[in-house]
């Protein structure tokens, strides 16, 4: 007989997400995946001029804070029929390569690496040998014995304090735990370091966005204006400092993050046979370089692959029915019937929680249990994320990307059937990380190529009056933000919007089943997962995290007991 366990809420993760998995025999034989939180800004945005609608729908994350803003103005440019000059094509590619840079980095030492690093084992490693493994992978400057001393000192005040700060709780000792101690020095170490180094790059985002999080975008275009003598635009000295910034950001991710990937993914590869899933993988493709239409010159390529596949790959068509919202499992009512999916264009927002109030024990899945919505393209369950991405680029034939995947597999010596896994998907955000921090430095100097040219166009103002609108329009705007493929409809009607729809990337990962039973991603990935101790479900969090959740609204407060003490709103939410 199965036992159930209930790992909520899942921490380390924007949101809140509740995983409730039947163990076996120490495996996993099903799962089910809820978001307990609810959003609605697609209700908010109804009747609102759609050229203000980024500004509200950018909020829908707290963490990747300039994809929604980038996927709400490519939508309305894609229903008014506006070409942005290319200087704001190259902005919005950089601005999104260091988001990426920020965001992967920040989740592999921050939210992931505490599933395989154990930060109390740190106190017994010798100081000089972390030292020398740190020199024999990298070249990074921090290196010295003294430096990692000086770290392993710090960590035993806070342990000798009865207080471990920012690592106060974890699974340290679990039997899962298998890095050397001199290991876990070195990865804590770069823990704190990447501490430091993000507030750093996102600064691109302030001198290009105007501010960090959220920065500002516009519909035609970029605010940002050239203007390289006055200290008032984007002059000479900004425009060097923003080439720094990618420059430090590149070799940080080249110097450290990889290297502390592939050094920390060789004492797991066992893991590169967990968190298989159901081998299906999407991307919308994103990083244009001849125009956000001319998908053929995206650095991502779009594209779908079934079954573990990499033979074909299959188009991607946002404006036919290939891609529909079912919500029978799903806190939501649909006005003509709930059994029937809907297209985005068509997609409707009417919250009905029909849940258990807590405390409870467990949900009833037999019915609906979450606030995420279920898509499906083609009727198929799909992963999307960093591992879809690469591999449809790997099966497209991207030989940028083959060599990159090609060159990782090599080093840890595993074959490419362990991509299909929790390590393949962490490995995957490393390597697509290298690779973007590259073509960041591409779109920073075509961009001042184009400026030495003389080209100082930022906007493309031509159809910015309403009264130049057809009376009925629609679009559709993608992106492939960090935690994968992401598209926003919208339908605009006498100058207004008139319904807005947002499916982001975690709806497709940790959707609940849809009326043929099917799973999610999450759910599907849990599958056949080992449990050593269901009390310390690590492996678990080692999977979902593999995913990157994010997913809030509000967050609920309970107890030890269950009960429930207080609710507190917060506007700036995540992908759910």
């Amino acid at each position: 007989m199965a036992n159930r366990i209930v790992v909520d809420p899942v921490t380390r993760i924007e949101g809140h997400l509740r995983i409730e998995a039947e163990i076996k025999d120490g495996k996993i034989v099903d799962a089910f995946s809820s978001s307990t939180m609810v959003r609605g800004l697609e209700n908010i945005v109804k009747g609102r001029d759609p050229r203000d609608v980024w500004a509200f729908v950018q909020r829908t994350c707290g963490v990747c804070t300039t994809v929604h803003a980038l996927t709400s103005v490519r939508a309305v440019e894609d229903a008014l029929g506006i070409v942005i000059p290319p200087n704001a094509e190259m902005v919005r590619n950089i601005m999104e390569g260091a988001l990426y840079m920020h965001d992967h980095a920040v989740h592999f030492y921050h939210l992931h690496a505490l599933d395989w690093v154990d930060v109390v084992s740190c106190l017994k490693a010798d100081p000089k040998k972390t030292s020398e493994i740190a020199q024999s992978i990298s070249n990074w400057p921090k290196s010295s014995s003294g430096y990692f001393s000086d770290v392993q000192k710090r960590l035993t005040k806070f342990v000798e304090s009865g207080q471990l700060g920012i690592f106060a709780n974890g699974y340290w000792g679990h039997p899962q735990m298998k890095l050397p101690a001199e290991v876990n020095l070195l990865a804590v170490t770069h823990y704190l370091e990447a501490l430091e180094w993000q507030k750093e790059i996102v600064k691109v985002h302030t001198i290009l966005g105007g501010k960090n999080p959220h920065p500002n975008y516009l519909v035609g275009g970029m605010a940002c204006t050239i203007n390289t003598d006055s200290p008032g635009g984007l002059n000479a000295e900004r425009l060097a400092y923003v080439g720094k910034l990618l420059e430090e950001g590149k070799n940080f991710i080249e110097q450290v993050y990889i290297p502390d990937l592939l050094a920390i993914a060789s004492f797991y590869k066992d893991w590169g046979a967990i968190g298989k899933g159901f081998g299906n993988y999407m991307s919308y493709g994103d990083f244009p370089t001849n125009g956000y239409n001319d998908v053929s010159s995206f650095k991502f390529p779009q594209g779908v692959i079934l079954d573990f596949d990499l033979s074909k790959v299959h188009d991607v068509d946002h404006r036919s029915n290939d891609i529909v919202e079912y919500i029978n499992n799903s806190w939501y009512d649909y006005s003509d019937g709930n059994d029937k999916g809907k297209h985005p264009w068509e997609g409707e927002t009417n919250i009905n929680y029909t849940g258990p109030k807590p405390p409870y024990d467990f949900l009833n899945v037999e019915d609906k249990y979450s606030f995420v919505k279920t898509p499906r393209w083609k009727d198929k369950p799909m992963e999307v994320g960093p591992l879809a991405r690469l591999l449809v680029a790997y099966a497209r034939g991207n030989k940028e990307v083959q060599e990159a995947v090609n060159g990782a597999l090599k080093h840890l010596n595993v074959p490419v059937e362990a991509l299909f896994s929790t390590l393949g998907r962490t490995a995957a955000r490393g390597i697509e990380t290298k690779l973007i921090a590259g073509w960041t430095m591409e779109f920073y100097n075509q961009l001042l190529t184009n400026i030495k040219n003389g080209d100082s166009r930022m906007a493309n103002t031509e159809k910015w009056d309403p009264k130049t609108w057809p009376a009925e329009a629609k679009g559709v705007g993608f992106t492939e933000a960090p935690r994968g493929g992401l598209a926003h409809w919208i339908k605009i009607k006498d100058g207004k919007t008139e319904n807005y729809q947002q499916v982001v990337p975690t709806t497709w990962n940790a959707s609940p089943r849809d009326g043929k039973g099917q799973r999610s991603a999450y759910e599907a990935a849990l599958i056949g997962t080992p449990v050593a101790d269901p009390k310390l479900p690590l492996e678990i969090i080692r999977t979902i995290h593999s995913f990157d959740p994010c997913l809030a609204c509000a967050v609920h407060l309970y107890d030890e007991h269950g009960n429930h003490i207080s609710k507190v709103q917060n506007i700036s939410v995540c992908d759910v």
